[in-house]
């Protein structure tokens, strides 16, 4: 009985292993392995790889087992039938009809989704509580889509492994991730690039062959369901060969060879693609160009006065201890501003507080995600390949801005609305030495708002002022850094304070509230004894998109950015090209900070500095210097792109679009410069010297 019981499963097994041994060969052969194989080699690598996607297989076949399981006819008697249909229609009429109800408080296809999946269970439930003549039908057509689907999931995977080989010449790293983040480019890249009607109606041919002929071959299998004790022993079993892989994967990904081609081909894509997602990074030196490791450090370090990594930032006046609240505003784009040319007049507040304020008209933003932006002001470095820093695992005892305020006698705090293990937040600034504030220290009376992303920007707004009073009774200066969240999806905050009702769920009306919730901050902290001796960085984290014309589009980088302190900060533009990974150097020496500095970023009021901007995605790196940009990507490939203003009434420092022309011709020493930034930042970091 029990071997009758697994033939579905012996039956996708084998055609998996059967794909993966096709794929393999292939891999031998295409021209793009290079390497040479030994017949023992060729064996080796097809025994390891044969092992390893056997238990990829017990593991995939987790949600099959589960299927099964539940498969029963005790579950449609009375009452037990009905009492499970009216539970699944509550849930059902729960997500379609309450108010900000936990799907709809995620926002995006969330909701839509948890409905469709629950619309469709209660149909299906019902079809078969109600009419019990059909239910094997029923329930033989639902095998027939579930095998249908783990059959086209091996297809599938097995032709993107090859063209992802095809492309890279490895399995899936953290490239194939960033394919899943930057989707619509992905599928406009495939559209172009192949011929996608011939292969996707050959794929589907061949799935619905492959199914037809294991529904045929197992279909009776479910005429009569194992009872409850022999559930309990196939389960049994399963979980421990289940347990089984997942001790032994991770065993067979750290066997390697002096060939890193048979690494490769004998590894299986899933767990590596698996790796990739929870490890966040992307080898710079076996994707990208390269230049001499010397050489490159030095190019990078000749921009500063001390060419050193690790050099002395010495002031020629006495040091200002002042207070300094660090404002990092979720999502804002330089284009919300009326300076930039906005009429929808949604951020008066900041409008207004440029004019009083050190405002930098031209700055980019490293990233297109909270945690580049948080890294950017933090490490004050150009970003890497992969995920930022602050997801990776080595994320601690970096050298940061905490690190230079707490040597100067500061208390040093990071404060965010939500809940802070959220994109590793808590592990990144608990680890660098920053006290956390966040929603676990709000009292319930304390919160007016809340949604998924934690609790409104004004409830943050009067959190923090009471934090800094209390700071400020212990007669140290403090630096703060708060992260705002009422502007991201699903854009809800509470009625009544802007004229864009929080139900109207806007991107405008995000951006307005935080902006009224930044003036409410700002008129209790100028009823505190510590206010004029405080200094204000507003800054966004990041644009509110990213998608363009082109791999890295300046508009979409382009970001506000004021340093504002009354009596202190003269109200002033500055319109010169910058970095993100540059605010805090310059605030440092407008502090008169004198200290032993890593920081990558430079003063821009020092005479040294060279006008540029680091911007990149997961894994294409731009450099911007010279009216030119420099893209730096997988594998060793570089473009370069001239940059032209477009035509617009605004003033010359405001205007946001440019006509990113691609140049046949590339200026060598951009990119070598684009190449040095870049290599020398991952090789420090791979090598801990950007630690305190």
């Amino acid at each position: 009985m029990f071997l009758k019981k697994i033939k579905p499963f012996l039956y996708l097994g084998i055609f998996y292993l059967i794909v993966s041994l096709i794929i393999r060969t292939v891999f031998f052969f295409h021209p793009i392995t290079t390497a040479t194989f030994g017949l023992f080699e060729v064996i080796k690598v097809l025994f390891i790889g044969l092992v390893n996607d056997i238990f990829v297989f017990i593991l995939a076949s987790s949600i099959l087992a589960l299927y099964f399981l539940f498969l029963c006819n005790s579950k449609y008697k009375k009452p037990y039938g009905y009492i499970i249909f009216g539970a699944l229609v509550l849930l059902f009429l729960y997500i379609w009809l309450i108010p900000n109800n936990i799907f709809k408080q995620y926002g995006g296809s969330v909701t839509e989704i948890a409905l469709s999946f629950v619309g469709i269970k209660t149909f299906l439930f019902g079809l078969m509580l109600f009419l019990p003549t059909q239910r094997t039908r029923i329930r033989n057509g639902l095998y027939f889509f579930t095998l249908f689907l783990y059959v086209l999931l091996i297809i599938f995977n097995g032709v993107s492994e090859y063209f992802f080989y095809n492309e890279f010449g490895v399995r899936y790293n953290f490239i194939a991730v960033d394919y899943l983040i930057y989707t619509n480019e992905v599928i406009g890249n495939i559209m172009e690039s192949y011929p996608v009607v011939p292969l996707f109606s050959a794929i589907m041919i061949v799935t619905l062959t492959i199914t037809w002929f294991i529904y045929k071959k197992t279909k009776d299998q479910l005429l009569e369901l194992p009872n409850f004790k022999q559930k309990m022993v196939l389960l049994g079993t399963f979980m421990v060969l289940c347990a089984l892989s997942l001790l032994a994967i991770p065993s067979l990904m750290q066997i390697k060879s002096d060939n890193v081609f048979a690494d490769e081909i004998e590894a299986n894509g899933i767990p590596k693609f698996y790796w990739a997602f929870t490890h966040n990074e992307l080898d710079y030196f076996q994707f990208y160009s390269q230049l001499n490791q010397q050489q490159a450090e030095k190019n990078f370090l000749s921009q500063y006065p001390e060419p050193a990594l690790s050099r002395n930032v010495l002031a020629a006046q006495p040091e200002e201890k002042k207070n300094v609240v660090l404002i990092s505003i979720e999502s804002l784009s330089a284009d919300f501003m009326e300076q930039y040319g906005n009429t929808q007049k949604i951020t008066p507040f900041l409008d207004s507080l440029a004019q009083k304020s050190l405002m930098f008209t031209n700055l980019y933003a490293t990233g297109n995600r909270t945690v580049r932006g948080l890294e950017a002001l933090t490490l004050c470095i150009p970003p890497t390949a992969g995920e930022s820093i602050i997801k990776r695992n080595d994320n601690k005892n970096k050298f940061t801005t905490g690190n230079v305020f707490k040597s100067k006698g500061y208390d040093v705090k990071f404060l965010y609305g939500g809940y802070s293990y959220f994109d590793n937040m808590q592990d990144f600034f608990g680890g660098n030495g920053y006290d956390i504030v966040d929603r676990n220290n709000f009292k319930p009376e304390e919160i007016t708002f809340a949604n998924v992303w934690g609790v409104s920007d004004e409830d943050m707004a009067r959190k923090a002022i009471q934090v800094m009073n209390a700071e400020a009774k212990s007669g140290k200066p403090f630096f703060n850094h708060w992260m705002t969240v009422s502007n991201h999806r699903p854009f809800t905050y509470p009625d009544g304070r802007i004229d864009i009702p929080g139900t109207a769920k806007s991107r405008e009306g995000g951006v307005k509230y935080t902006d009224y919730s930044l003036q409410l901050f700002f008129e209790m902290a100028k009823k505190q004894e510590w206010y004029k001796n405080t200094v204000f960085v507003i800054i966004a984290d990041h644009c509110a998109s990213s998608a363009g014309k082109t791999e890295l589009p300046m508009d979409k980088y382009r970001i506000p950015a004021m340093i504002f302190s009354e009596g202190f900060i003269q109200p002033q533009k500055f319109d010169a090209l910058m970095s993100q990974i540059d605010v805090m150097p310059t605030l440092f020496g407008l502090l008169n900070f004198s200290y032993q500095s890593k920081f990558l970023g430079q003063d821009v009021f020092k005479k040294e500095f060279q006008p540029k901007a680091y911007i990149a995605t997961y894994q294409d790196l731009g450099f911007v210097k010279d009216g030119r940009l420099t893209i730096i990507s997988p594998v060793k490939k570089v473009k370069q792109y001239s940059l032209e203003l477009e035509k617009s009434e605004l003033a010359p420092e405001f205007k946001l679009y440019y006509n990113e022309k691609l140049l046949k011709n590339k200026d060598q020493k951009l990119v070598d410069e684009a190449i040095s930034a870049y290599q020398s930042t991952s090789y420090w970091l791979k090598t801990n010297q950007l630690n305190r």
